[in-house]
């Protein structure tokens, strides 16, 4: 299992050539005439997000086959989407991937009479501001970036990202490959949330990436998890399905801990764009997923946070109680935004600082 690299380097340009490549008008999602649709979906996801055991039970079930095309980031899914080589009837953006698509007027409103399996789901997340009501995308999972210790190595409590980072652990560091997530964190470290960011703001950054960089020995976005397993690394920043799997594994020896200065929430949905070929396939691949019983086997393949309460209540106790799944108390957890032609300035200031620090 994998939560693959989100780098949301989005311009202006970017969304100009979209609207421009954009061949039809919206409509709402369900209005073609389903007799007349191909018995096919063309899925654009994640790489390694949604079971192989899903996609064939909704085919059978449906007799409508799946071409499972597969992305390692928001920006490459948008440019793919933007290049129009391709017609997708369903992608799964995060939350702030959404908003920028919502604005740009590039996705379908969801026809909710064919989406009985809402229902499931929690109501919480009708109401972030990315998406607020639903109404162009279905939560699909959710999570946190948080730390993750090898108790067997790291023996001082470690609470938030300067405790990551410090010369004693140089050479034994882990951290996601994601030029928004560092600088944030380090954002975090001077007081600043997300919906801080500018120019100013990530600019200032700088010193405290050219300290921490150097530390680290591997970026993945992909497995965080694997070189904490194999013993490479002795304490990361990783995926919350990432620090799951490791906590289930041996928690004797592994802690997922969220960082005091607050921690990234991630919301990863379903979307249908709004030239989709087939989107009464894409709805009903929605509303199948949406069921208690098949919601159940992603979370069992992948540990998130299901947003879907119906599900929840079929896993195990342990699953339940995995503190990387399903955070305890309250903490202080944040969703990006849309961060419009900054993410640029982010993406370019974290590419010098790594290269640099390389050398």
């Amino acid at each position: 299992m994998k939560k693959p690299q989100m780098r949301p380097v989005f311009s202006r340009v970017l969304f100009a050539t979209l609207c421009a490549l954009a061949l039809v008008q919206p409509v709402t999602a369900g209005a073609a005439d389903d007799a007349a649709a191909p018995k096919e979906l063309n899925l654009f996801a994640w790489s390694e997000y949604i079971p192989t055991s899903v996609i064939e039970g909704f085919e059978k079930e449906s007799g409508i086959k799946v071409n499972y095309e597969e992305y390692g980031s928001n920006e490459e899914m948008l440019i793919k989407l933007v290049s129009g080589a391709s017609k997708y009837d369903l992608i799964q953006p995060s939350e702030y991937t959404i908003e920028a698509l919502i604005k740009e007027n590039q996705l379908l409103p969801l026809d909710k009479s064919r989406l009985p399996n809402m229902k499931n789901l929690d109501g919480w997340y009708a109401k972030q501001a990315y998406d607020p009501g639903l109404k162009y995308s279905v939560p699909y999972m959710s999570g946190t970036v948080g730390i993750v210790v090898n108790k067997e190595k790291v023996k001082e409590p470690v609470t938030g990202y300067d405790e990551v980072f410090q010369e004693k652990y140089k050479g034994r560091i882990v951290v996601l490959d994601d030029a928004v997530e560092i600088v944030t964190w380090a954002m975090a470290t001077q007081g600043k949330g997300p919906a801080e960011v500018s120019s100013e703001t990530v600019a200032a950054t700088r010193p405290v990436l050219e300290r921490w960089l150097p530390m680290v020995k591997v970026y993945d976005s992909d497995s965080p998890k694997t070189a904490l397993l194999n013993g490479d690394v002795d304490i990361g920043i990783v995926w919350s399905g990432e620090g799951a799997i490791l906590v289930k594994e041996d928690s004797a020896k592994f802690q997922y801990i969220l960082p005091k200065e607050g921690a990234h929430m991630f919301i990863d949905s379903f979307a249908i764009p709004k030239n989709a070929p087939n989107p009464a396939a894409a709805l009903a691949f929605i509303n199948y997923i949406l069921q208690p019983a098949v919601s159940k086997e992603i979370s069992k393949e992948f540990p998130y946070t299901n947003p879907n309460l119906e599900a929840r209540k079929l896993l195990t106790e342990q699953e339940q109680g995995n503190e990387a799944s399903y955070p305890k108390g309250s903490p202080k957890l944040e969703i990006f935004r849309d961060m419009g032609p900054t993410a640029v300035e982010i993406d370019e200031l974290f590419t010098d600082v790594k290269a640099k620090s390389a050398s």
